[in-house]
Parts: C-alpha cells; sequence; structure tokens
C-alpha cells in the first residue's frame, strides 16, 4: 500500500507573458492582460506530494519538517518576491507561464526528494488558475 502527503507554500513572483518571436500584435492577442509591459504578479500557492510506504521505523513517508526545509531553501527564497523574466535564468530562454514555473520548481525538487518517493507538484497562480506536473 503507498501514502501521500502533501506540503503547501506559498510566495510572490511577478512575470510578463510575452514569445519574443511574435510580433506586439500578437502578443497582445494571446496574452491579453498577461502581456503587459510592466509586468504582473501572483500570490503563488505551491502544493508538494509525495507518495511512497510508510517506513516502519519512522511512521512516516518523509519528515515533513524536512520536506518544508527543503522547499524554503530551494523554491521560496529563489523565487519570492522575484521578477521571474528578469530575475530568474531558468526562464532566460523558456516562457514564464505557470506550466514552465510548474517543471521548473519539478526539476528543481526531484533530485532532493528520495528516488523511492513519487513527486508531484501542483503550483496555484491563481485560486481558479493552476498546472501540475506528476510521475
Amino acid at each position: 500500500m503507498t501514502t501521500s502527503i502533501t506540503r503547501e507554500t506559498h510566495f510572490n513572483a511577478c512575470h510578463r507573458m510575452h514569445n519574443p518571436l511574435w510580433s506586439d500584435k500578437k502578443n497582445k492577442l494571446v496574452y491579453g492582460i498577461c502581456n503587459s509591459p510592466n509586468y504582473h504578479g501572483h500570490n503563488f500557492r505551491l502544493i508538494v506530494k509525495l507518495t511512497g510506504k510508510i517506513n516502519p521505523e519512522t511512521g512516516y513517508i518523509m519528515d515533513l519538517k524536512k520536506l518544508a526545509e527543503v522547499l524554503e531553501e530551494h523554491v521560496v527564497k529563489k523565487f519570492d518576491h522575484k521578477n521571474l523574466n528578469l530575475d530568474c535564468p531558468e526562464f532566460e530562454h523558456k516562457l514564464a507561464s505557470t506550466e514552465n514555473f510548474c517543471i521548473v520548481i519539478y526539476e528543481i525538487l526531484r533530485p532532493l526528494i528520495p528516488n523511492h518517493l513519487k513527486l508531484g507538484v501542483t503550483l496555484y497562480e491563481t485560486d481558479r488558475n493552476a498546472a501540475e506536473v506528476t510521475e
């Protein structure tokens, strides 16, 4: 039997949806207000889900305190109050969409999570819009 645990954290960041290969007109048509040259921000909500077998010695899948520390050190400190387009090299050649951001966070976390655990990442940019990466 497998069990899942989740940890939620929050941070703020801004971005601009703009494809440099397109005209300004096409960018405005496709991205609307998300294409503002002055950027726009989100109060991101990140939920990380780990799935695996419970360790009979600890009763844990993973110590949630350790998971919280990993998220704080490697995600929150890295992205909180940042402009994703300007401050984060992860988006130098990649659109700063929530979908791509979710993949970036997954790629940061995967090497930090024990291999025997499945990792899922859900990133909400608003209460109604989210992206998810799962194994």
